[in-house]
C-alpha cells in the first residue's frame, strides 16, 4: 500500500505542470487499465464506516492490472462507462478471514464536474452513479453503484485516472462493499464534421473535407497548394505560382499570361517579341524583322527603291526625288509654258478689285486645260501691283488677286495641293513704275512650274 500511495503522490506532481483539457466530444473515447481494491469491511457507525473508508489495512488487492474500462462522452459532461474488474479476497469481515474469488461487472453513468465549474486544463474530477453485477466466490447479485474520482492529465491523451464506488447490495448474498481503482487512462477519437479523419479540433476546414498535411484543408486539383491559398484551386499548378499553372514555363500564370503556349516576358505579359521591336509575335506580320508598330511590326517598304518609304512616296512605282514625293518630275513643253505666261496676261481685275473683268474665265480655262494634261506638275501664282498706292494695300490686293486665281482653277478640279498663291505687291517690278506704260506691265499675275526638272 505504501508504493501504491507513493505513486499518486508522484502523478499529482507530474501533472501540475500539464496543460490538457477534459473528455468531450473532441476525444470521447476513453480507455483505463490499472488496479482495484476492495473493502468489504462496512461497520454500521457512521465513524466507523468512515475511519474504515480511509484505512488500507483491510484492502483486497492483486499486483497485476485486475481492472479495464471503456468509455464513451455522451453530451453535456456526461460519460457513458463499462468496467469489469477481478480480485482475491483474504479479508471481507472481522470474524471471518477467507479466500475467494471476486469479480464485478459495471455500468456508470459519469457526470464531469468541470462543466459546472469551468474547466481545470490537468485536473479533471467527476462523480458516478450506476448498476453492476458483483460475484464473490461464486454467488453473484445485482449492486447499486455510487461514487467520485478524478483524472489527471499528462496530454491531451495520456493521464491516470482515481475512481472510488460504494456498492450497495440488494439480495444479502455479496456484502456491501466499497471499491476503490487506480490506472492509466488514455483517450482518443473526435469529432470529424467533414469525415476527413482529421478531428474537428485539429481541422482547419472543419466543415470541407480535407487532407491531413493541410490541417484537413482541401487540395481540389492536388498540385500541393491547398486551396484557400491557391489562386487556380481547380486547375493543378505550381506553388511557386500560387498554385496556378505556367505551360510554357516563362514564369508567368496562364491566368495571366496573353500567350500562355509561348514563352514571353513580363513587359509584355507573357508573349514573345522575337525581333524586338516592340510588336508581339502574334501580333506582328514581320516576325523576325524589326518595324514600328504602325505597320504591323514589319519595316516599310521602298518598292521602287528611290528612298522615299512607300507611306510617304505618291509613285511607290516609279523613282522619283524625295522632293516631289518620290514621283518623278514632269516636263512641261516649252510651247506650253510659253501659253501659260500669255494666258496669265490677259488675266485682267476690275479696278482695284480683285474680280475679273469680263472675257478672263475663258482664258483660265485653257490655263486649265494645260493644268491637267500635265497633271503632276506643280504650281505657284504670283500676284503684282505698279506703285501707285501705299504699299500695304498694293500687298492685300495682289494677294486677294491671286487667291482668286487659285480658287478658279480649284473649281475647274486642279487638285488643291498642286496650287499655291502669294501676293508681292509693288516689290517685283518688272518695268519702271515712272511711266504709265511700265506700270501697266507690272499690274500683272504670273503662273510658274514649281517642280520642273531641268530640260
Amino acid at each position: 500500500m505504501k508504493q501504491l500511495k507513493l505513486a499518486v503522490v508522484a502523478l499529482l506532481t507530474l501533472v501540475a505542470v500539464s496543460n490538457v483539457t477534459a473528455q468531450d466530444s473532441n476525444n470521447p473515447w476513453a480507455v483505463s487499465f490499472g488496479t482495484n481494491a476492495v473493502d468489504f469491511r462496512i461497520p454500521d457507525g457512521f465513524g466507523d464506516i468512515t475511519k474504515d473508508y480511509f484505512g488500507t489495512s483491510d484492502w483486497n488487492i492483486i499486483p497485476m492490472v485486475s481492472r479495464i474500462s471503456a468509455e464513451k462522452y455522451i453530451k453535456d459532461g456526461f460519460t457513458l462507462q463499462f468496467a469489469g474488474s477481478l480480485s482475491d479476497i483474504e479479508t471481507f469481515s472481522t470474524e471471518n478471514d477467507t479466500d475467494a474469488l471476486y469479480w464485478s461487472l459495471d455500468l456508470n453513468a459519469k457526470y464531469d464536474l468541470n462543466n459546472l465549474f469551468g474547466d481545470t486544463d490537468w485536473f479533471d474530477p467527476f462523480v458516478s452513479l450506476g448498476g453492476g453485477y458483483a460475484s464473490l466466490d461464486g454467488t453473484g447479485e445485482m449492486t447499486l453503484n455510487i461514487g467520485y474520482g478524478f483524472n489527471l492529465w499528462f496530454n491531451d491523451n495520456m493521464g491516470v485516472v482515481f475512481q472510488s464506488m460504494a456498492k450497495k447490495e440488494f439480495a444479502d448474498k455479496v456484502q456491501d462493499h466499497f471499491q476503490h481503482s487506480l490506472g492509466l487512462v488514455i483517450r482518443f477519437g473526435g469529432k470529424d464534421t467533414d469525415g476527413d479523419g482529421v478531428y474537428d479540433k485539429d481541422d482547419a476546414c472543419p466543415e470541407t473535407a480535407g487532407l491531413k498535411e493541410f490541417n484537413g484543408c482541401p487540395d481540389a486539383d492536388g498540385d500541393g497548394v491547398k486551396d484557400s491559398d491557391d489562386a487556380c484551386p481547380n486547375t493543378a499548378g505550381l506553388a511557386s505560382l500560387n498554385g496556378c499553372p505556367d505551360a510554357d514555363g516563362d514564369g508567368i500564370a496562364d491566368k495571366d499570361d496573353m500567350c500562355p503556349n509561348a514563352k514571353g516576358t513580363k513587359a509584355n505579359k507573357g508573349c514573345p517579341d522575337t525581333d524586338g521591336d516592340g510588336v508581339i509575335d502574334k501580333n506582328d506580320k514581320c516576325v523576325n524583322v524589326a518595324g514600328p508598330s504602325a505597320n504591323n511590326g514589319c519595316p516599310w517598304p521602298d518598292t521602287d527603291g528611290d528612298g522615299v518609304l512607300d507611306k510617304d512616296d505618291k509613285c511607290p512605282n516609279e523613282v522619283g526625288p524625295a522632293s516631289n514625293n518620290g514621283c518623278k518630275k514632269e516636263v512641261i513643253s516649252v510651247v506650253a509654258q510659253k501659253k501659260l505666261g500669255e494666258y496669265a496676261k490677259t488675266i485682267l481685275f476690275n479696278s482695284g478689285k480683285s474680280t475679273f473683268r469680263p472675257g478672263v474665265s475663258q482664258k483660265l480655262d485653257e490655263v486649265v486645260t494645260i493644268m491637267k494634261e500635265f497633271s503632276r506638275a506643280e504650281f505657284v501664282i504670283e500676284g503684282h501691283t505698279d506703285s501707285v498706292g501705299r504699299a500695304s494695300s498694293n500687298k492685300t490686293l495682289s494677294t486677294a488677286r491671286a487667291k482668286a486665281v487659285l480658287d478658279y482653277l480649284i473649281s475647274k478640279g486642279i487638285d488643291a495641293s498642286r496650287l499655291e498663291s502669294k501676293g508681292y505687291g509693288e516689290e517685283r517690278p518688272i518695268e519702271s513704275n515712272s511711266t504709265s506704260t511700265g506700270r501697266a506691265i507690272n499690274r500683272r499675275v504670273e503662273i510658274l512650274v514649281t517642280n520642273q526638272e531641268k530640260q
